[in-house]
């Protein structure tokens, strides 16, 4: 108030405008210490007795041709223009499920964590956010895992992390998945620079911290009754998708199957498929499933909370976001 008092001495009317300006400053800053995060990370839905709750890992900033860079590049920047996005930069949401089962607490996908050779810094929030929705590590017993990707497995490599699990945690995983990185094909992707080397670097890491707790599947693989992890192969040889039902209500995570310019351009490229022609022919297969028995729809990558429906649209579909259940 040293700069209101000064005021005094020449007029009588300053002291109180800079004094309601100071009060306005302070009032209106929603980061000041002691405040909860103000956007939300976490959202809880039920599948029929199936407690499921997306958790958002943060979001990752990648080139705008990443989500169909066999697409014109016109025709892929009207898209992003029509959909208010920027040309060169487009934020990829990263959202993770938790799922509880009975007895069981079930983490689908864990998340990027921090690699130090990348810059990501507003990514990686897993592990604070499960704390903060009262998730205790030490309460997951089992883990499903989409695919080995970076952005997948990354909470898992944090430092601390592992030693807080519990040792009989089982993680679920295609067997294809495992055997494709141990020599891993990135002829046919199209990724910015640095990212192939993490990724391999990533998934080598967890295959040897983490190989004698894998139980490895072939096609198809029941974690708990209603939870059913299904090999879908096309964005990696083992990328699965997860189907959840119970009393009549479905739900599927999708991970990195459906992507938000999928919908309207199912058959563009994402940078990251290592067979992209077989990618799109799974994402048109899963809409239309999708599609035809109106079950929810969530995806690593569409915009958090993602909970969603698809429409067929045409030759395409349409993606309708779920009402948020307050």
């Amino acid at each position: 108030m040293q700069n209101s008092q000064h005021a005094v001495a020449h007029s009588s009317t300053e002291p109180k405008q800079q004094e309601i300006k100071i009060n306005l400053d302070s009032s209106s800053r929603f980061d000041r210490p002691g405040t909860e995060e103000l956007v939300p990370s976490r959202y809880a839905l039920k599948v029929g007795e199936i407690d499921v709750m997306v958790v958002s890992d943060g979001v990752l900033s990648l080139p705008g041709a990443m989500l169909g860079h066999n697409a014109d590049p016109a025709v892929r920047g009207a898209w992003l223009e029509h959909n208010f996005l920027p040309p060169d930069v487009l934020e990829w949401a990263l959202n993770v499920v938790v799922v509880k089962s009975g007895e069981r607490t079930i983490l689908i996908d864990a998340g990027l964590g921090a690699d130090p050779d990348l810059n990501l810094p507003r990514a990686g929030r897993l592990i604070e956010r499960l704390e903060a929705a009262g998730i205790d590590l030490t309460s997951v017993t089992d883990v499903v895992l989409t695919h080995l990707h970076m952005d997948h497995i990354g909470g898992l490599l944090v430092g601390g992390v592992k030693d807080r699990l519990r040792p009989d945690l089982r993680i679920h995983l295609a067997a294809a998945e495992a055997e494709f990185w141990a020599s891993p094909d990135f002829s046919r992707v199209s990724m910015p620079p640095g990212f192939p080397d993490a990724l391999r670097h990533a998934a080598k890491r967890f295959l040897n911290e983490y190989g004698s707790q894998l139980r490895p599947f072939e096609t198809e693989h029941e974690v708990v009754p209603g939870l059913l992890v299904h090999r879908t192969g096309g964005h990696t040889p083992g990328h699965s998708v997860v189907r959840m039902a119970s009393r009549g209500e479905r739900l599927t995570f999708a991970g990195d199957a459906v992507f938000q310019v999928g919908f309207e351009h199912p058959d563009w490229f994402n940078g990251f498929e290592h067979d992209p022609e077989e990618a799109a022919r799974v994402r048109v297969r899963l809409l239309r499933e999708l599609a035809a028995n109106r079950e929810s729809l969530v995806a690593t990558h569409l915009s958090f909370p993602s909970v969603c429906h698809v429409a067929v649209e045409g030759d395409a579909f349409r993606w309708v976001p779920g009402p948020w259940g307050y």
